[in-house]
């Protein structure tokens, strides 16, 4: 029997579509990293530890590659979007302070959280800083609408964070009451992230507007993800430990999902599990199996998939082109990473 020996391509990976985009964009990440190290800088010693941190431990730096990318599909000429990509970058950071001591969650990237190493207050207090920080380099750009974007932002990200803190163990939220928390507390930041590099570009209402589109629809794809992750992530390359929503009684979407076809006696475990103070090793295993048996994390990544081709399709009123692909190739990291 012959065989071909004609070598088929390798098929296209999160990880290979997340290693253009950072390969295009490096000269351009190199200058907002160093603008990062530059402004967080502090007489203070405790500011710099403390943030370094928390930027030292990683992470893809998706949000301000995708202002870097935005800009360049835009045409922008110009040195605006590295203060804004180093100021969605302060954004990030700051909620990632003050969400980990919020959720109590132990790690941050594989690391330590910062405040279980220099304690609430000092995370608290860095996060504003940083807050801060943004503000500086948003004003520096000398457009009131991208302060107006990025203002905005910051207050409904912290809206989002509070209706999920009221939200914790609400066993009656709909599911279009959860869309609209993981819109606010992690879709505006990728929408803003995007519609910024239109705005300094001066593009036309209807690229500015698919650019906030793209962004957004990646963004509640991005949470979705997450959501599915944290009952069959790799704990390894999450950097954080699997189950971390289920012990914070958040209910996330694959739990929607198995409680939608759950029997009785499932519906009763849901309401028992989530009514306690803590949940056990026990009740998390218990609580895989439900949303195994549901198959409510591949439910979740179905929906989720439907908003990555939402953010496809929002480029389309752009020129075809490398930038282009890259930002829809970017779609198919954030589906599949770390599974």
């Amino acid at each position: 029997m012959l065989t071909s020996t004609t070598t088929k391509p390798e098929p296209m990976t999160d990880a290979n579509a997340m290693t253009r985009l950072e390969a295009a964009f490096a000269d351009e990440m190199a200058q907002v990293n160093a603008l990062i190290l530059e402004r967080m800088q502090s007489p203070v010693g405790m500011i710099p530890d403390l943030a370094a941190h928390l930027v030292s431990a990683g992470g893809k730096r998706l949000r301000p590659l995708i202002t870097l990318a935005s800009a360049d599909l835009a045409g922008y000429q110009g040195d605006a979007h590295f203060k804004l990509a180093a100021t969605v970058e302060f954004i990030h950071s700051a909620t990632l302070l003050h969400d980990d001591i919020v959720d109590g969650s132990p790690m941050r990237r594989g690391k330590p959280a910062a405040n279980t190493v220099w304690g609430n207050a000092a995370s608290v207090l860095v996060g504003d800083f940083l807050f801060a920080r943004a503000f500086s380099l948003m004003v520096e750009t000398g457009r009131l609408r991208v302060l107006d974007i990025l203002a905005g932002a910051s207050s409904i990200i912290a809206e989002g964070e509070v209706r999920q803190l009221a939200a914790i163990a609400n066993m009656d939220m709909s599911e279009p009451e959860y869309m609209q928390i993981i819109e606010a507390k992690t879709a505006e930041l990728f929408a803003s992230a995007a519609r910024v590099s239109a705005v300094i570009a001066d593009l036309p209402e209807r690229q500015e507007v698919a650019l906030d589109r793209y962004g957004r629809e990646l963004g509640l794809a991005f949470q979705l993800v997450d959501d599915a992750l944290d009952y069959a992530g790799n704990a390894k390359k999450l950097g954080k430990a699997v189950g971390d929503d289920f012990r914070e009684g958040k209910i996330t979407m694959p739990v929607a999902k198995a409680m939608q076809s759950a029997s009785t006696s499932e519906t009763a475990f849901w309401k028992k599990v989530f009514g306690k103070p803590e949940r056990t090793k026990q009740d998390l295993d218990q609580a895989m199996a439900l949303i195994s048996s549901h198959n409510a994390v591949q439910l979740t990544l179905d929906q989720a998939d439907v908003h990555i081709q939402n953010a496809k399709a929002a480029l389309q009123c752009f020129e075809p082109g490398k930038t282009r692909t890259l930002l829809c190739d970017v779609c198919d990291f954030v589906l599949e990473r770390s599974f």
